[in-house]
């Protein structure tokens, strides 16, 4: 079991990694004045939805083992305001912040670890269904990153992926599905 909870350890740690480049990906093509966009009145900015993601991370994070996820001096509504004063450094450094809270906690579990039980508002989770819990929340957000970074740059977006009407030229390039990463055309 400890073979088990080592390797969904590395896998969990890599999957975030993978998530947290795609979201730099995206805001790296960004102008400043994007990271603020609202495309309607009750849609978030990518500013807010990496508040909210560095506030989750930080409470969920932050004495993980020992302390329920939601802390007590969390104000949830707050991630969804943004000041005008807030630079595309402050977010920056927000998503920064958050990250550094997940790996350093995820690099100080051990195996065994995996099966214990931490609270979020009060209900148990195993460590394994608190850290899924936090993947899925993440990418959730962050796929809301990539859409709006997609939708504000439009025909001058750099694909993450294997550009449209490119999948068999990667195929071709690449029987073997081996390489990971971003999409080299072929010359």
């Amino acid at each position: 079991m400890t073979d088990l909870a080592s390797s969904y350890l590395e896998e969990i740690r890599r999957q975030l990694r993978g998530h947290k480049r795609m979201a730099e990906s995206a805001m790296s093509q960004l102008e400043d004045k994007d990271f603020f966009t609202l495309i309607d009145p009750e849609s978030n900015s990518i500013a807010m939805l990496v508040k909210h993601i560095a506030g989750n991370a930080r409470s969920r994070f932050t004495d993980f083992l020992t302390a329920d996820g939601e802390k007590p001096d969390r104000f949830r509504d707050r991630e969804f305001e943004i000041s005008t004063t807030t630079s595309r450094s402050d977010v920056m450094n927000w998503w920064e912040e958050g990250w550094s809270i997940i790996f350093g906690t995820l690099d100080s579990l051990k195996p065994e670890d995996v099966a214990r039980t931490v609270t979020i508002r009060q209900e148990p989770h195993t460590v394994l269904q608190a850290v899924n819990r936090a993947l899925a929340h993440y990418a959730q957000h962050i796929g809301q990153i990539v859409f709006l970074a997609k939708h504000l740059k439009s025909s001058e977006w750099k694909t993450l992926s294997i550009p449209r009407g490119k999948s068999e030229d990667y195929k071709t390039a690449n029987p073997k599905g081996v390489a990971r990463g971003t999409y080299e055309p072929r010359a």
